[in-house]
């Protein structure tokens, strides 16, 4: 029954990625009425976070960023359920990556890439840098899979529209170590700004005016595979339309302090937010644990995260 259920979630979602754009957007325009004006999802969560992120701007101010972010939120999912039935000479037309070269310039020297980016414009359509590769090269996102398995398989095809390879977080490593020993040179992205569990946190920061707990995760696998490390930064020129843009932040991972690489990134991020803080994930509640219940609760042995008793 479950199979059944799946196939028919999945195949009503590809019927409705065959709208062409126009419709999907008008079909946002309605999804943010009641997303926004009548139910209000998460809207006191969202607002308390751009408060807190942005207290030197106006209410007036907050309140265009908060209605812009819930236009942006409808669209981000109308445009990812697009990826799959997109055509690839339509997504060329809409998605840009200006700096592809650098990226190949390191796989020519013998070295793979990491790149390293957040919930940041429509993430989901980074799964198609591969568009500005040669096709020998192994394009990829480290993803959490979904507690629906039907929206997890949703979201697996979409990220596979263009070749590209999603791996689970528990198989990276040797889905990574598979890939250097059969001498593919390879690029995959991870989405490094979620808030990680209590026994996962080594790492505390200051980010958007908030003493934020991250994920070093995925510094430490970037460092054991000597990746080139790039922070991706997205842009929207326009609604349906993304740039993707590479910043190299070391081709020398492990001459580079501990956490720096984590460090660099959300400077960056936080950076890029402040440019256009409408297309950040403002409805995930990524400041729900706090350093003083931390420390109250756990403390650090030899680098692991131990329960007080």
């Amino acid at each position: 029954m479950q199979k059944l259920i799946d196939k028919l979630t999945y195949y009503a979602l590809y019927l409705l990625s065959l709208l062409p754009f126009r419709a999907l957007y008008c079909l946002s325009d309605c999804a943010y009425f009641f997303v926004y004006k009548i139910f209000g999802y998460r809207k006191k969560l969202v607002r308390n976070h751009l408060q807190t992120a942005f207290p030197e701007k106006s209410d007036a101010e907050r309140r265009d960023i908060e209605r812009k972010f819930y236009h942006w939120f409808c669209d981000y999912f109308f445009e990812a359920i697009k990826l799959l039935s997109i055509s690839r000479k339509e997504l060329e037309k809409r998605f840009t990556i200006t700096n592809s070269n650098e990226i190949e310039q390191c796989f020519q020297e013998g070295q793979s890439v990491g790149t390293i980016l957040g919930h940041y414009c429509n993430w989901e359509w980074l799964s198609c840098v591969g568009i500005g590769l040669p096709d020998n090269r192994a394009v990829g996102l480290v993803y959490k899979p979904l507690k629906s398995h039907a929206m997890d398989e949703v979201f697996i095809r979409l990220r596979s529209c263009v070749g590209g390879m999603p791996v689970p977080k528990n198989d990276i490593l040797r889905a990574l170590v598979r890939l250097k020993q059969s001498g593919t040179m390879s690029i995959f992205g991870y989405i490094a700004d979620q808030g990680p569990k209590w026994e996962n946190i080594h790492l505390w920061l200051t980010f958007l005016n908030h003493e934020t707990p991250v994920f070093t995760g995925s510094e430490r696998i970037m460092r054991k595979m000597n990746n080139a490390i790039f922070y991706v930064e997205m842009s929207r020129p326009k609604r349906g339309y993304y740039t993707c843009t590479y910043h190299l932040i070391t081709r020398h991972p492990q001459e580079m302090e501990e956490y720096a690489i984590t460090r660099e990134f959300f400077k960056r991020l936080e950076q890029t937010i402040r440019k256009n803080p409408e297309f950040y994930l403002w409805t995930h509640n990524r400041w729900k644990r706090t350093r003083e219940e931390f420390e109250r609760r756990f403390t650090i042995e030899n680098g692991r995260v131990i329960p007080k008793s």
